[in-house]
């Protein structure tokens, strides 16, 4: 796994940024895996830049999201996918067709799995992911656990993120459940990227880069992976042994 340490989320932004802008230019056809939070913003910033400056079409690319709320319409404001519309598809000439979330108000899960799993499948897999980490070493919605997750499947938000993010939550009950992309769909993919910033991941990042591959944070599987690669800012890097 290679680590990279840059000044600041704006560089990392300019820096990941233009690896999916990069790939859009050499690969019409790429597929994008997609994170939402606040850490992926400053590179969907640099990547609409970079389309409003007409260096880069994304009219051919498609994207899959890692994750979604269950039991919340695809319209509230707090869904993933209105996050994703607001921070980068509505800024770019990305398709609405090209779009694809797995659905949190599946009434199958097995079945939402499966299709999720086939449409990449069908795109030729991911060719470059983009993931966040949590405090607890958590990617997508795949939290400590006993065992690594394989494919996508609807999971219990565990009670400190229910409480981090409720306070966004002022219409409706914070949803209890979400689908999420497995540790073994994403390992899939063919590069990975993931971004992690501020002292608040310090831990999460020494345990992911030094500590025993386990289930029990689940960002360590990442470290099998052939094609990884973690950007950091000095804070996020600050309990790395040099």
């Amino acid at each position: 796994m290679k680590v990279v340490v840059l000044d600041d989320e704006e560089r990392i932004g300019s820096a990941v940024g233009e690896q999916f802008c990069a790939l859009a230019r050499e690969k019409a056809n790429a597929v994008f895996g997609l994170a939402t939070g606040m850490t992926p913003i400053p590179t969907y910033q640099y990547m609409i830049a970079q389309y409003k400056a007409k260096n880069v079409s994304f009219s051919s690319v498609r994207t899959f999201n890692l994750d979604e709320y269950c039991d919340l319409p695809r319209a509230h404001k707090n869904s993933f996918y209105q996050f994703m519309l607001q921070e980068l598809f509505a800024h770019i000439d990305l398709p609405p067709a090209h779009i694809d979330f797995l659905d949190g108000n599946t009434t199958d899960e097995f079945a939402e799995s499966e299709r999720y799993r086939t449409a990449i499948e069908a795109c030729g897999g991911i060719d470059l992911q983009l993931l966040g980490i949590g405090r607890n070493g958590h990617i997508g919605f795949n939290e400590p656990a006993e065992n690594f997750t394989v494919e996508s499947y609807k999971t219990a938000l565990t009670p400190s993120t229910i409480a981090a993010n409720s306070i966004y939550f002022d219409d409706v009950p914070m949803p209890k459940y979400a689908m999420t992309m497995g540790v073994g769909a994403i390992l899939r993919a063919k590069k990975i990227i993931l971004i992690a910033t501020g002292s608040s991941k310090a831990d999460a990042v020494k345990t992911m880069l030094e500590g025993e591959v386990s289930p029990r944070c689940p960002a360590t599987a990442l470290r099998d992976h052939a094609d990884a690669t973690v950007y950091l800012d000095p804070p996020a890097a600050a309990r790395l042994c040099h």
